[in-house]
């Protein structure tokens, strides 16, 4: 079976050691890995005014929230996947199977 992992978060320190992980736990089980294949990160802007009336200069603030996303191709049986994905994530990171 060809099993896609899709691991998604806002922090990259975390999203790289699950990926990181997830890896070496399949290497040991010694199978077919292609990735991490790092995709392009998604940034989502924000533009809001300053002042919390209508008065005043017109001065903006802009919040951003940078989404990271990592794709993992791994050639195994099903049931070795649940193994290697059972590890501990961390928090904050998403995975989809």
């Amino acid at each position: 079976h060809r099993i896609r992992i899709t691991l998604t978060s806002r922090n990259v320190k975390s999203l790289e050691k699950v990926c990181a992980d997830l890896i070496s736990g399949a290497r040991e089980k010694e199978l077919h890995v292609a990735g991490p294949v790092r995709l392009p990160t998604r940034t989502l802007r924000l533009c809001v005014r300053k002042s919390p009336n209508g008065e005043g200069t017109n001065t903006f603030d802009r919040w951003e929230m940078r989404i990271h996303k990592r794709l993992i191709d791994l050639h195994s049986p099903s049931d070795v996947v649940k193994q290697i994905t059972s590890i501990s994530i961390e928090p904050g990171v998403e995975v989809e199977v």
